[in-house]
């Protein structure tokens, strides 16, 4: 486990997650941002995960990749709703659209914001130029594959983050619980992560 934790990919993960947390710590984030700058990774993860299935050398990728734009899509935008449903008041007047792009874009990378998501796309990618690419993980799976592999992680990791979340806004949004809950979706990201690079190194050479 502790050199799996010394891999590049785990690294760049971990120090990405950390920008959240200077985010808590020194502007004042609530758990709404947190929860859409989480949500703002789900697009990011679906868009590498094109560029994935993109590089594969196996399946009908031309059909298959604006599919599975269609239904992922579909999904962000549920769980878009879900969570500006659920934590309404928190969002107050404004629309998830002005939220993301209250700012003129020449202004957004003045944003803490954008500079989380930044990071987060930037690890994101590390990963698969890294992993995927140079480590051959593109040799062992399929584009159908690719196609739920998101899925899994994605559904675990953010079910668990909005039950913390209405939990930590419940108690009032302490300082000390937002922090437990970036600490815990580092943790359980990295251990999903970890777990993606095992079923990968586990799969067979695509023919």
């Amino acid at each position: 486990m502790a050199e799996n934790l010394l891999r590049p990919s785990a690294v760049a993960l971990i120090l990405a997650n950390l920008v959240p947390l200077a985010g808590v710590l020194l502007f004042d984030w609530q758990v709404f941002d947190i929860l859409m700058l989480y949500w703002a990774e789900n697009v990011v993860i679906g868009l590498v995960n094109v560029l994935r299935m993109s590089v594969c050398q196996t399946g009908a990728k031309w059909f298959l990749i604006p599919f599975f734009l269609g239904h992922y899509g579909f999904f962000c935008f549920g769980h878009l709703a879900a969570v500006t449903g659920i934590f309404s008041e928190s969002m107050g007047a404004s629309t998830a659209w002005s939220y993301f792009f209250g700012l003129p874009l020449a202004d957004a990378w003045k944003s803490p914001l954008w500079v989380a998501i930044a990071a987060i796309a930037a690890s994101h990618l590390f990963s698969f130029f890294g992993n995927f690419l140079a480590g051959g993980e593109y040799r062992r799976t399929t584009v159908r594959e690719l196609m739920h592999r998101p899925y899994g992680r994605i559904i675990v990791l953010h079910v668990t983050i909005i039950v913390g979340a209405a939990l930590v806004e419940w108690l009032g949004s302490p300082l000390m619980m937002l922090v437990v809950l970036v600490a815990a979706k580092i943790a359980l990201d990295l251990r999903l992560h970890l777990s993606e690079r095992d079923k990968f190194a586990a799969g067979r050479d695509a023919s």
